[in-house]
């Protein structure tokens, strides 16, 4: 029995409301869950109280038991102190052009800057002044 500490959602149309359940993992998202631990409501301002409210010693209680919290369960246990925040992954950086790549790319260039001949600037056109 793998169990799962994850959102389940509630509310009306546009209007969400989250309990933070403990859930067997195989359980629909919205279906049985062991016991409720908490809720998260997104639609309060981020600094009113009610906007999290997550009882510490159940999920300390139910992790120890084996459950694992999903990533934004996680995060959300961070903001209330209860869980380290998880570590940022970040994205490794694309490598530099090589050099055999760069002289290929300032050859064709060099090579189409010689195949085409100057061109000309369009002609201006010459503006009538009405006479009144």
């Amino acid at each position: 029995m793998a169990l799962k500490i994850r959102l389940s959602r509630g509310g009306s149309k546009k209007r969400p409301f989250y309990r933070i359940v403990v859930a067997e993992a195989a359980a629909p998202r919205d279906g049985r869950y062991v016991e409720r631990v908490g809720h998260y409501n997104p639609m309060v301002p981020k600094e009113h109280e009610n906007r999290l409210s997550v009882n510490s010693d159940r999920v300390k209680f139910w992790m120890n038991k084996g459950a694992q919290p999903t990533d934004r369960v996680h995060k959300l246990l961070a903001l209330a102190d209860i869980l380290k925040a998880p570590e940022i992954r970040e994205q490794p950086k694309k490598s530099a052009v090589g050099k055999k790549r760069a002289e290929r790319e300032a050859e064709a260039a060099e090579a189409k800057a010689a195949a085409e001949p100057p061109q000309k600037p369009p002609p201006q056109k010459h503006r009538l002044k009405k006479h009144l």
